[in-house]
């Protein structure tokens, strides 16, 4: 079922199908497309009939409406064309949160939710713990951390306004208080001070094809980093000192082989690393920083 044939099918009058037959079908276009083509399938089916995805695997056999039927194979054309499930459903589950997502923002990845437990695991015990989640893109950090840690003040910014709408607009659905800033990097923020800033910032290398391949559907100034991919981390690490309280930590993502990049940016800028942790793929993913305190 190529995209051609899909076309045809729409247009082809007094075509009725069963769902598992929908689904098998797609299955197998989507093969060279997806990972999981017959999980994308039922998901796209169950979004163009407006139920839940247990209701089309539990009656394989009922029939789709006409209207039903056009609605998904239009889907499955912007699918089979690379676009992310995410955008096409427009939402995304992540740490425990459904997330409104747009063409405005970057998808969030698995990898970080574990950036997200790390930020949990530094605020501990502590109250009232003051977060600033840099690049916010959804909000899916900054609503992470808010959801399991009601009493910390968090604080979202993003130079997109794009971006910074979607995060909003989660905010009001998931009922959670957490303050929006449209800002590039801390520039909005005058003088303020955080006890945790977190930042997933773009960190892909500009000539890297993965940018006009598999990642060309998301917005390329949240995953672009530069010419090394380390643009934004070094501006990140610049000026974070003047925006960290006494005794707060500075935390990012970065690029699976950048670790051992980012840990010398650091300590050139007087960081000390608390710690480096690895993804739960296993690849160096993250650090977890301390502006370093002079010696007396």
């Amino acid at each position: 079922m190529n995209v051609d044939t899909v076309q045809a099918d729409v247009q082809r009058p007094g075509n009725t199908f069963a769902l598992g037959s929908l689904v098998a079908d797609a299955a197998r276009a989507l093969e060279n497309v997806s990972a999981t083509p017959r999980l994308d399938a039922e998901l796209l089916l169950a979004h163009a009939a407006g139920v839940g995805r247990s209701s089309i695997v539990a009656f394989p056999e009922r029939e789709a409406s006409g209207e039903v039927e056009a609605r998904f194979r239009a889907l499955l054309t912007r699918r089979l064309d690379g676009e992310p499930l995410a955008y096409i459903r427009g939402r995304k589950d992540f740490h425990a949160i459904s997330l409104h997502v747009t063409r405005d923002v970057l998808i969030p990845r698995p990898e970080t939710e574990c950036l997200v437990d790390e930020a949990l695991a530094m605020i501990g015990a502590r109250t009232d713990c003051s977060v600033l989640d840099l690049g916010t893109g959804s909000g899916a950090i900054a609503l992470a951390i808010k959801q399991a840690r009601p009493d910390a003040l968090v604080t979202a910014v993003d130079a997109s306004a794009g971006a910074v709408a979607a995060a909003c607009a989660n905010t009001a659905s998931l009922g959670l208080d957490i303050r929006c800033l449209e800002s590039d990097w801390f520039a909005g923020l005058g003088a303020e001070r955080f006890d945790l800033v977190v930042c997933n910032p773009p960190y892909v290398r500009s000539a890297d094809p993965v940018l006009d391949r598999a990642l060309r559907h998301e917005p390329r100034e949240a995953l672009d980093g530069g010419r090394d991919g380390l643009d934004a981390i070094r501006t990140v690490l610049n000026e974070a000192p003047a925006h960290l309280a006494s005794g707060g930590a500075l935390l990012i993502e970065h690029g699976h082989d950048q670790q051992a990049d980012v840990v010398a940016l650091a300590s050139e800028r007087g960081y000390e690393i608390v710690t480096a942790r690895r993804d739960l793929s296993g690849l160096p993913r993250f650090v977890m920083l301390q502006v370093r305190k002079p010696e007396l």
